[in-house]
This record gives C-alpha cells, sequence and structure tokens, in this order.
C-alpha cells in the first residue's frame, strides 16, 4: 500500500508528465529527402518535445517517413509528396528547410545561390499563406542570404514577425568546439565556443577568447584554427568527392538547434545559443542580419545579446566580416525585390 508521500509524489509525476506532454509541437522538415533532411527527420523523431514529425520533399518524403516512422518514440510521423506542400505545413509550431542542392568540389556557399534561393523564395511563401506563425529554421545555404530572403517573404505577406526566423548556424559552434578540444586536449561537451557574424568562410568569426581553452591558443596555432573554423567544411566537401557536403553534422547541428529552441519554447528558461536573427548590433552599419548570442524564449527570439569584449585579432576578424555579410544580405533583399 502507498504511503500518502509516495501517492502525492506519483500525483505530481503525472501532472509533470501530462503537462509536457501538452507543451510539445509538431515539426515540419521542408527538404526531408535530402542529405540533410533523412537524418535530421531521424534525429527529430528521437526528440520528446516532438508530437509530430511532418516531412515534405519533391521525392523521397513519405518513404522517409515509413522508414522512421518505425522509431519507437511517441510522435507521429506522416510523409507528404510534393504536390502536398500546405497538408504538410497545416498547424506546424516549427519549420525547418535543409532543402536544396549541396556543395561540390570547388564551389562556395554563395555559388549555391542561383538554385537555393528559388526553392527557399517557394517554400517560404508556402509557409507564410499556411502557417505565418510557424518558427521557421532556415538550414538552406548561403543562409547569410536566404534568412532575408524568407524574412522578406513574409514581409511581402504582412506577415513577417523576426522574432520567429532563424538562420541555422550551429554547425559552426560544434565544429569550433572540436577543433578546439582537440587542440587543447578537453572534452568538447566542455569547450562553448561563441561564433558570430554570419555562416560562410570569413563571416564566421569564432570568440575563442571567451572561453578558457582558448584562452591560450595564439599565432600560428590560433590563425590555423580559426581557418578551420571558418572553411571547415571544405574538407568534407573534398573528402566526399563529389559525391555531398557536410550531410550529417549538419543534420546533427539542424537537431540540436531545433531542440534547443523547443525547449525555450516549452518554457525552459536560459536558453542562449548563437543564431543568425534580425539584429541591432550593426544595424547603423547596414547590417541587419546577424549572427551572435541570442536568448530563446516561447516567442522565439527574447534577447540578443551584446557581444561581449573582443581581442585585437578578434576585432580584425569581425572588420573582415562586415563588409561581405552586408554583401550577402543585400544580394537575398534584392532577389526577393526582382522576384
Amino acid at each position: 500500500m502507498f504511503s500518502r508521500t509516495a501517492a502525492r509524489a506519483l500525483k505530481a509525476n503525472a501532472r509533470q508528465f501530462s503537462s509536457s506532454v501538452a507543451r510539445q509541437s509538431k515539426v515540419t522538415v521542408l527538404g526531408a529527402g535530402g542529405g540533410i533532411g533523412q537524418p535530421l527527420s531521424l534525429l527529430l523523431k528521437l526528440n520528446p518535445h516532438v508530437t509530430e514529425l511532418s516531412l515534405y520533399d519533391i521525392r523521397g518524403a513519405p518513404g522517409v517517413a515509413a522508414d522512421v516512422s518505425h522509431i519507437d518514440t511517441h510522435s507521429e510521423v506522416t510523409g507528404y509528396p510534393a504536390d502536398q506542400l500546405d497538408q504538410a505545413l497545416e498547424g506546424t509550431d516549427v519549420v525547418v528547410i535543409p532543402a536544396g542542392v549541396p556543395r561540390k568540389p570547388g564551389m562556395t556557399r554563395d555559388d549555391l545561390f542561383n538554385t537555393n534561393a528559388s526553392i527557399v523564395r517557394d517554400l517560404a511563401a508556402a509557409i507564410a499563406r499556411v502557417s505565418p506563425k510557424a518558427k521557421v529554421l532556415v538550414i538552406s545555404n548561403p543562409v547569410n542570404s536566404t534568412v532575408p530572403i524568407v524574412s522578406a517573404v513574409f514581409e511581402k505577406a504582412g506577415v513577417y514577425d523576426p522574432a520567429h526566423i532563424f538562420g541555422v548556424t550551429t554547425l559552426d559552434v560544434v565544429r569550433a568546439q572540436r577543433f578546439l578540444a582537440g587542440v587543447a586536449g578537453a572534452n568538447p561537451k566542455d569547450v562553448k565556443v561563441t561564433v558570430v557574424g554570419g555562416h560562410s568562410g570569413a563571416t564566421i568569426v569564432p570568440l575563442l577568447s571567451q572561453v578558457p581553452q582558448g584562452k591560450g591558443v595564439t599565432g600560428e596555432a590560433y590563425e590555423k584554427l580559426v581557418h578551420r573554423i571558418q572553411f571547415g567544411g571544405d574538407e568534407v566537401v573534398k573528402a566526399k568527392d563529389g559525391a555531398g557536403s557536410a550531410t550529417l553534422s549538419m543534420a546533427y547541428a539542424g537537431a540540436r538547434f531545433t531542440g534547443d529552441l523547443l525547449r525555450a519554447i516549452n518554457g525552459e528558461k536560459g536558453v542562449v545559443v548563437p543564431t543568425f536573427v534580425k539584429s541591432p548590433l550593426f544595424a547603423d552599419q547596414g547590417i541587419d542580419f546577424f549572427s551572435s548570442q541570442v536568448e530563446l524564449g516561447p516567442n522565439g527570439v527574447e534577447k540578443i545579446l551584446p557581444l561581449g569584449e573582443l581581442t585585437a585579432e578578434e576585432q580584425k576578424l569581425l572588420e573582415a566580416c562586415l563588409p561581405e555579410l552586408k554583401k550577402n544580405i543585400e544580394k537575398g533583399k534584392k532577389f526577393v525585390s526582382q522576384s
């Protein structure tokens, strides 16, 4: 026979479980059949905050959904073919967009612009029409341009909320933590690097001085580490020899950021991560999107935090970032205005 204390504990646990279930979310992946979309869908199926997983692509999504749906977690999975985009988006809380073509050897993220810009624009128009209040997480490259594209499409539709649109730059953070840990002989989980700026080449600015493990990295070792963080994607493109780009690590990074946002949506306090959003930090220089530490909350962006103290080396990296980032942002805006 249960004691009163045990009975109260059981009731409290039941209330907590019921409350957590009530707050769980529908997540839609646009581009679920691709190299990023498939492992991303798998990882999202494992997330306890996801109640319903909606998978869409121009090909392959129903098959991915059937496969992923057999995994023994409680979320329901549905796959949608090319002609059912609206159905995939109905009632969704979060949309993750990995759709687009991957990089090949010799290509930069910016080289993907012409193809991926059209894809992202059309998907954004559908989201704005069907689920305008959804949080939108953009993975499709070049993120420095595709996030302004999504924002401009929502603005044209009259449903723009800058707190709801995110560029996923988490892979830069993942790489910075992994690579710095290797240099410092530390566990990557103990290395919390902030990466600011954008999501391509010289626009990626790791603030290594702001973590204990990075303070002692100087000279040539520092330069090599920064270069590897900025251009780590090239290693993967080269190693895959034309067969793709960073799909698995990007899927992990996308799932990690989605999980961070879902935790904040579900009421967890103090969720602070770098992400590329509409930002006032450098708006006086004509740069109205920027990746920095952002506090997440139920409405998405709650607070954009300052960069903090930078070293002379980091200030130089930032100075190199800003003009390139400005060009990328303007390219995305111009694409929508001329569409």
